[in-house]
This record gives structure tokens, C-alpha cells and sequence, in this order.
């Protein structure tokens, strides 16, 4: 089966449990993030998280070997239309050279690993507007020289 198959199964038995994806990373034991991801197409997971992922959601066993398939991570290169993913685009247009100026001043020449890393989504309350905070946590890897 397709991860784009196996994505649209689990986003539909979500909608029918009425379960949002705090849920079920908590009924799988393991993060927010990550299982939205995972569920999405972009990771894999363990088997017996891919097991309980199938017990919780009433899907079909069969489906944890896509599960636990290292994905084909890929997306469109052009500029997304949809309005949150387009706004992450335009942060990184726009604070992509300051954030890498800023990485190299604080750690040297290097990268943030997107391989040993973590992302965690909350809410701030505002006054002004409630906030998205999004906290993106990777390992320093610097350059080799050789």
C-alpha cells in the first residue's frame, strides 16, 4: 500500500474517532510532532507503535508495514498555496540567511540535523491574538574539513 493510502485511512478513522493528533500521539506513546508526521508519510515508526497505531484507530493490521517503510520523502518545489505551509516558505525566504548567519556565529561552520532533531507546536494566550509557537530542536553537525 501507498503512504498517501495509508495517510488517507488514518486521517479518516481520525475524523470518525473524532480524535485530534494529541491523542493519538499519547494513545501510541510517543510525540505530537512526530506521529502527525509519521501518519502524514514523512517517518516511519517502530512496529509495536505501528501496531498500536492500528489498534487505536480500528485500521487494518496490514497497514503497519507501511508504517514501518522508510518513506520516499518528497514534495512539491514549487511555492505551496496553502496559507500555513506558504507562511513557513516565506520565514524561511525571509530569516533563512539570518538564521544561518547566526548558526555559524554561535556553532561554526555547519548545519541543524533534520535527521537527530525534534519539532514541538504549542499555543501561547494573548491578549493581542493567541501565538503559534513551533520549537525546532536538531543536532549541530559541522562540516568536515579534510
Amino acid at each position: 500500500m501507498s503512504s498517501s493510502e495509508t495517510a488517507r485511512q488514518i486521517l479518516a478513522a481520525k475524523a470518525r474517532l473524532k480524535l485530534n493528533w494529541a491523542d493519538i500521539a499519547q494513545g501510541v506513546g510517543m510525540s505530537e510532532v512526530y506521529t502527525t508526521s509519521v501518519c502524514l508519510g514523512m517517518n516511519p515508526m517502530s512496529e509495536d507503535k505501528a501496531q498500536a497505531l492500528c489498534n487505536l484507530l480500528d485500521l487494518d493490521p496490514a497497514l503497519v508495514d507501511d508504517l514501518v517503510r522508510c518513506p520516499y520523502r518528497t514534495w512539491d518545489y514549487t511555492v505551496p498555496q496553502d496559507p500555513v505551509i506558504y507562511r513557513m516558505y516565506e520565514i524561511v525566504g525571509v530569516y533563512g540567511a539570518t538564521v544561518k548567519e547566526l548558526i555559524h556565529e554561535k556553532f561554526g561552520d555547519g548545519i541543524m540535523s533534520a535527521i537527530d532533531y525534534q519539532m514541538d507546536i504549542d499555543r501561547k494566550d494573548d491578549p493581542k491574538g493567541d501565538r503559534v509557537v513551533i520549537t525546532m530542536d536538531g543536532k549541530f553537525l559541522p562540516y568536515r574539513r579534510w
